[in-house]
């Protein structure tokens, strides 16, 4: 459409879905910082919505319930913070993939949150349901872009299916979390990496 001058009319702004947008990374950053300075048991749905500045309504439109808030915030944090860019070889990319994910994994509000967030799954099917996609399946999505390019170059070691090393990764993750409360460290990953990739070349 033009005006009288010829010239074509702008489109009109839709303010909306940026205030949106706006108000969800606030309720999840209140969520993250409520449960780092308070503990999950004192986090409500009331502290979030003083913290983010959004109505209570607002939240339990997008959310049932603060698990599936934090659900969301940690799974937006993982994928913010665990790197799936390509360093050039399997090898490579599964360490940084390692190395940032065990970082979040000594943090421990995060950890704290996941065991919560595990046993409710456990116990709540439709929770365990969404636990399962928002979360563990979108983590996998995530080792699976490196995976799938290992395939593509041609460094993926023979011997495991790709689901098995995602299995093999993400189980330790939870075994250590859930069971036995090892540290996750440096040593731990490069293990791994020579389990699942193979010895490191020799140095020239």
């Amino acid at each position: 459409m033009t005006d009288d001058a010829g010239r074509e009319d702008e489109p009109t702004p839709r303010p909306g879905r940026k205030r949106s947008e706006e108000a969800r990374r606030a309720i999840l950053a209140a969520a993250i910082e409520l449960t780092a300075e308070a503990g999950y048991a004192r986090l409500t749905i009331d502290g979030i919505a003083a913290r983010s500045g959004a109505g209570k309504q607002t939240i339990y439109r997008w959310w049932p319930s603060k698990d599936d808030v934090l659900l969301e915030a940690l799974a937006a944090k993982a994928d913010l913070h665990v790197p799936v860019t390509d360093e050039g070889s399997f090898r490579a990319d599964l360490r940084a993939f390692l190395l940032a994910s065990f970082a979040m994994g000594r943090q421990p509000q995060i950890i704290d949150v996941l065991r919560v967030l595990m046993a409710r799954a456990q116990i709540d099917e439709a929770f365990g349901e969404r636990f399962r996609a928002a979360f563990l399946q979108r983590r996998r999505d995530a080792l699976a872009v490196i995976l799938d390019r290992a395939v593509d170059r041609g460094d993926l070691p023979p011997g495991a299916a790709p689901g098995t090393i995602t299995d093999l990764v993400f189980g330790i993750f939870w075994y250590r979390m859930l069971a036995t409360r090892e540290p996750y460290d440096e040593r731990l990953a490069d293990e791994l990496v020579s389990v699942l990739a193979g010895s490191a070349p020799p140095s020239r």
